[in-house]
């Protein structure tokens, strides 16, 4: 083994291979570790609901660089100015404060939107909100009375877009000299609030949206894209590294024993694996996903079930009938090996250098498979998977409205393990394989 490994490294698509694949499982080691697996289901699965302050359809921030700095970053405004608290009577008390921020780019944000946290025992708070620009009359927004946890989503507001003639992510910040471009400066949001019960009190926090999040933008959910990405990796590798472990040692085993007992056992694992092959593969794990379940490992031992009796019994079988002469099999059957020890101690370690290179090949296929499932609906709805991130790109025309990251980057990902498992299979196909070890 050790010779082996020397004589591998020698090969550049080894090398290649090896520090891809070091690359790819030091993602899974840091997604299981940053992120704990219920939490990214939590994640995943909680929708808008689990992300509120993540614009949507954001493009990562890298892409910022290469424009200038121009695309706008989203602002988070908590610090308030200016508070000022005063009794009316009757128990109600005024406060006022602004929520001042700096805007610094001339394109628009993507939205806006006031989270409201109101502590209060009965009656809630009433809240009323008025914009303030650069330079301009002050705009009235709305009126509130807030829930204890509340959003008010300026731009879903169908009565303030009429009230303001367009959208009020546009208006609010529109330059009057400069049609289609944000008048950069110096806005506030100022808030009043009447409180009717003592010890009550009031939050409000200002998200001004911007048009790129995080290393890998957001989806129409809000989700960091960052999370099915990092989370992807260890699932696909997990996947591919179990079917093909789970396929490959079942077909060797039972290639060996049909070449070792021959007659009517090798008879019916021959007739087995013909009926086999000639099944449909992909549609039986369709039906499987549509009729029963969707479960990534329901589909797993769907596959590995289906890959028991594949075609590499053939190739294995035509190996382990050569090896079967060999004179150590006959000096050792002639020591009284057992059957099952003939198996397993010399006839399977023969095939070892055929399985290795073959093994490694057959896992990106199975990578693929699941991303070729998650595309036609048949993915597991829990887990944040690349073919999970491809199929909502695919069915929010992600590639028609300008979101092309949302598709390149998974679509990366599995060309990169499919790369790197490709370059590691041809390289020990050439160390282990003798005939092409001669050329």
């Amino acid at each position: 083994m050790r010779s082996s490994l020397r004589e591998l490294l020698r090969y550049p698509s080894a090398v290649a291979g090896l520090a891809i694949l070091a690359f790819l499982v030091a993602v899974s080691v840091y997604a299981v570790v940053a992120i704990p697996y219920p939490e990214a289901i939590r994640l995943w699965s909680g929708g808008e609901a689990a992300w509120p302050r993540n614009p949507r359809y954001a493009r990562p921030e890298w892409l910022n660089w290469l424009w200038g700095g121009r695309l706008v970053r989203t602002l988070v405004v908590t610090e308030a100015q200016g508070a000022t608290e005063r009794e009316l009577g009757g128990g109600v008390r005024e406060l006022r404060y602004h929520l001042p921020f700096h805007y610094p780019y001339q394109r628009f944000p993507s939205e806006l939107a006031v989270f409201v946290r109101a502590d209060y025992r009965d009656q809630a708070p009433q809240l009323e909100l008025v914009w303030a620009g650069p330079a301009g009359p002050e705009v009235h927004l709305a009126d509130l009375s807030p829930r204890r946890e509340d959003v008010y989503r300026l731009s879903a507001d169908g009565e303030l877009r009429d009230r303001l003639g367009g959208p009020p992510e546009v208006v609010l910040f529109s330059a009057p000299d400069r049609a289609g471009q944000a008048r950069p400066g110096t806005y506030a949001l100022q808030v009043r609030a009447f409180l009717f019960e003592p010890g009550s009190s009031v939050q409000v926090e200002l998200v001004v949206y911007g048009e790129v999040h995080g290393l890998a933008g957001t989806d129409h959910l809000r989700r960091d894209l960052l999370l099915p990405l990092l989370w992807g990796t260890p699932i696909a590798l997990a996947f591919g590294l179990l079917a093909a472990v789970g396929s490959s040692l079942s077909t060797l085993v039972i290639a060996a024993v049909g070449a070792w007992y021959g007659g009517w056992v090798d008879g019916l694992i021959q007739r087995v694996t013909e009926v086999n092959l000639i099944l449909p593969g992909l549609p039986i794990l369709i039906m499987i996903g549509t009729l029963y379940s969707r479960s990534l490992w329901v589909i797993l031992g769907a596959v590995v079930v289906l890959g028991v009796f594949g075609g590499g019994i053939k190739t294995y079988r035509a190996l382990f009938l050569q090896v079967r002469e060999s004179p150590y099999v006959e000096a050792a059957r002639a020591y009284g090996v057992g059957n099952l020890r003939m198996v397993a101690v010399y006839l399977v370690p023969r095939a070892v250098p055929v399985l290795l290179p073959q093994f490694v090949t057959l896992i990106p296929g199975f990578v693929f498979l699941e991303a070729t499932l998650a595309l036609l609906g048949l993915g597991d709805p829990v887990l944040p998977t690349w073919g999970k991130v491809i199929e909502d790109a695919y069915r929010a025309g992600a590639l028609y409205v300008g979101h092309a990251y949302w598709v390149l980057e998974p679509a990366f990902l599995l060309m990169l393990s499919g790369l790197a498992f490709t370059l590691l299979g041809f390289a020990l196909d050439r160390v282990f394989n003798p005939r092409l070890r001669e050329l």
